[in-house]
């Protein structure tokens, strides 16, 4: 299959090194040239523009941070949507539903494309092992399409509905792992404070209610002395809580919890740690420790 990418970044370079590696021709297109650079020399062919990425193949798939840079990406003035032959837009930024239906509609006017949103969850590590899960709204026929294609980098592709559910999905999502971790935060620093050695808590909850997958990563990754390298981004995961909180707002929804955990990661960015892991909440238990 020929397929195109657009936006290399944390999670888009390894979903293309396993595409390329599935065997698969890939055409990228990136912001920066410097990854599309990298991937040229691991056997992806770089297009100089996203029209012309889409010219070069009716399947085009994005990773990009908000809807914004989807916007731009699509419409723009040299834009995928100019571009004559693309056939399937698989979205997998983590955007507002009701942008992504917007921006669904807009395409299939311009030149009759589908837009499939596909938004992934599994971080950098699951981009690289090839285990991420997608979860997809638009035509189901188009979903089993391209699944096959997905499953270069994905274990499971769930199609959730029309336009939208895809992302509406992955709100849910974000929503139970951002007050997972924010309760995970809670608990080392309650672990810590009297004097309990927090870094055994996986040990010692293992098998029990409070065990899960989350649970045996972050504990680790805020106990260990450095910093870990980001897998996903505070800020990242604040943008999607503003998602989250704005889709409730509109549909009536009430969301305490997430709520709660988005001042958490709000005041975590505003003290500088936006960009870092978001294991990195932890930190804003030290700061609140230091003023006590």
């Amino acid at each position: 299959m020929d397929i195109g990418f657009c936006g290399l970044g944390r999670m888009g370079a390894p979903m293309v090194r396993r595409l390329l590696q599935a065997g698969h021709q890939v055409s990228v297109w990136n912001r920066s040239p410097g990854p599309a650079q990298q991937l040229a020399a691991e056997g992806a062919r770089v297009c100089a523009t996203p029209q012309a990425l889409g010219e070069a193949c009716s399947w085009v798939a994005l990773c990009l941070f908000d809807a914004a840079a989807v916007e731009s990406v699509v419409f723009g003035p040299e834009g995928l949507a100019r571009a004559a032959s693309l056939t399937v837009l698989i979205d997998h930024s983590s955007i507002a539903p009701d942008r992504t239906r917007e921006f669904a509609d807009r395409l299939s006017r311009t030149n009759g494309a589908v837009w499939l949103d596909a938004p992934v969850s599994g971080g950098t590590g699951g981009a690289a092992a090839g285990t991420l899960a997608v979860m997809a709204g638009g035509p189901a026929d188009v979903c089993d399409q391209v699944a096959p294609v997905l499953r270069a980098y994905a274990q499971r592709v769930t199609h959730m509905g029309p336009v939208g559910a895809g992302q509406v999905t992955k709100l849910c999502n974000q929503t139970i792992v951002a007050a997972s971790i924010a309760a995970i935060a809670e608990a080392v620093a309650l672990a810590r404070d009297a004097g309990v050695e927090a870094a055994r808590l996986p040990q010692a909850l293992a098998g029990g209610w409070a065990d899960s997958t989350l649970l045996q990563m972050f504990v680790p990754r805020m106990t260990q002395a450095a910093p870990p390298p980001p897998q996903a981004s505070l800020d990242t995961m604040l943008k999607d809580l503003d998602t989250v909180a704005a889709l409730a707002r509109l549909q009536g929804t009430p969301v305490l919890v997430a709520a709660a955990a988005g001042q958490a990661y709000r005041l975590a960015s505003r003290q500088g740690q936006g960009p870092a892991d978001t294991s990195q909440l932890i930190r804003l238990y030290d700061s609140i420790g230091d003023l006590a």
